[in-house]
């Protein structure tokens, strides 16, 4: 969402691909994340979050951390979706629970 040529980064269109989601495979039947380009991530990834998908943040889709003020790294970014999402009482997922959920092997531990 937000890159040329994609669909445009407004929450109308999050959720209007939402109910689509939901109408076509069940609500609950399926996951679901969200990433946003540009100066659009973290409020679409938060609109995403709080719909109950998954977030994904990074560098290599902003290079932004808010309103004028670059990231430095995506850890940065990482901690501070962690801190909007904890502020708003949603469950972040350890690396464990992400490997889990994605069927992946790991590290124990």
């Amino acid at each position: 969402m937000g890159i040329l040529g994609g669909i445009g980064p407004d929450p109308e269109n999050l959720m209007v691909m939402r109910q689509t989601a939901d109408r076509l495979f069940g609500r609950g039947s399926y996951q679901f994340s969200v990433l946003g380009a540009g100066r659009h991530q973290m409020p679409l990834v938060t609109m995403g979050a709080i719909l109950g998908g998954h977030v994904r943040v990074g560098l290599e889709d902003s290079l932004s951390l808010g309103r004028g003020e670059l990231a430095t790294s995506c850890a940065e970014q990482v901690s501070k979706i962690q801190s909007i999402l904890t502020e708003l009482s949603l469950d972040i997922a350890t690396p464990a629970d992400a490997r889990a959920l994605l069927g992946l092997k790991g590290a124990p531990g």
